[in-house]
């Protein structure tokens, strides 16, 4: 069986080789908040890309496993989120369900989708973590509907502070396949960026709205 650190950099190969996450420190990309960006990440792509597909699913079953033994439910975030908590629902032998990003104007005007009962052990199945902002609603959701969410299983984390203290003052425990610094790392190992590029992306990422890493 992989280890975490060899987990980590394999699905950090896997997302540089699928460009799933794709670094341009030279030509920035731009945020909707207006940040300019070094990295692009777009963790859909791999449902296209079925070995590394396989290989995100079975590392996300093993998490799952492992550091949340006790889970009962796995809820997607939408839209992202739910293709991912249903392969690896499957896998794992275990309902799955998902989170609206609001609640539908028509029917039973469900946010929640599937069955959840009220103290179920649940486990949010999420592909990015940057800013905490967007999963943390997911989790408010499912408290008020009386689960109880024993953390986060995601993809790739940025890592950066922000998202690190919402999380710690919601208590909520994220857990990721991979991060920003392995992938940068890997990006500058395998030539996908220059080696003096990664500081600038540490410092882009521990302060994104400071643009002095484009310098």
């Amino acid at each position: 069986m992989m280890t975490r650190e060899e987990t980590s950099r394999q699905i950090a190969g896997d997302l540089l080789k699928i460009k799933a996450v794709f670094f341009r420190p030279e030509e920035p990309f731009t945020w909707a908040s207006g940040i300019k960006s070094p990295v692009y990440c777009d963790n859909r792509l791999t449902l296209t890309a079925p070995e590394v597909r396989t290989h995100v699913e079975e590392g996300l079953a093993r998490t799952i496993r492992e550091e949340y033994p006790e889970v009962e439910v796995l809820m997607g975030t939408s839209t992202a989120g739910i293709a991912h908590a249903a392969i690896t629902g499957h896998l794992l032998g275990l309902p799955m369900g998902y989170v609206r990003s609001g609640a539908k104007d028509h029917g039973r005007q469900n946010q929640i989708e599937g069955r959840l009962e009220p103290g179920q052990k649940v486990v949010v199945v999420e592909d990015l973590i940057s800013t905490g902002g967007s999963v943390l609603e997911v989790v408010e959701v499912l408290r008020d509907a009386g689960a109880e969410v024993l953390g986060i299983a995601s993809i790739f984390t940025y890592g950066m502070q922000k998202g690190i203290d919402r999380l710690a003052a919601a208590n909520v425990r994220n857990v990721s396949l991979t991060n920003f610094d392995v992938i940068a790392e890997e990006a500058a190992k395998q030539g996908y960026i220059r080696a003096e590029d990664v500081a600038r992306l540490i410092r882009f990422r521990n302060n994104p709205s400071d643009e002095s890493w484009r310098a």
